[in-house]
């Protein structure tokens, strides 16, 4: 069996050292909106985003990403804070409020 070419191969890992990770965004949003904590990141949100479709918009990427260190503000500059994910958010979180708790935060940044 050695020697076959299967035509695939492996591929770099896309794995995330989470223990070098900059999490002061998060953490100075956790601060602000203790409801961070309780996202499930089970998409109801990003399924009823009125300008997810068109823009990538995705509370529950921009949640995801701050937990991995990543830059979200191109997300959040999408935002059109209609509300709608705050109304289907099975935990009951007030999405609106945290979109615009990080909008300042970045502000200050």
């Amino acid at each position: 069996m050695e020697g076959i070419d299967f035509g695939f191969g492996l591929s770099k890992s896309s794995s995330v050292q989470l223990d070098k990770v900059d999490l002061t965004l998060y953490r100075r949003l956790e601060a602000l909106e203790p409801g961070v904590r309780v996202c499930m990141a089970c998409g109801s949100c990003t399924s009823t985003c009125t300008a997810g479709p068109w823009s990538g918009m995705s509370v529950r990427k921009v949640i995801l990403n701050l937990q991995r260190g990543k830059d979200v503000g191109r997300m959040l500059s999408c935002c059109m804070l209609c509300g709608k994910c705050t109304m289907v958010c099975p935990r009951g979180i007030n999405t609106r409020h945290l979109i615009l708790s990080l909008c300042r935060i970045y502000e200050k940044v």
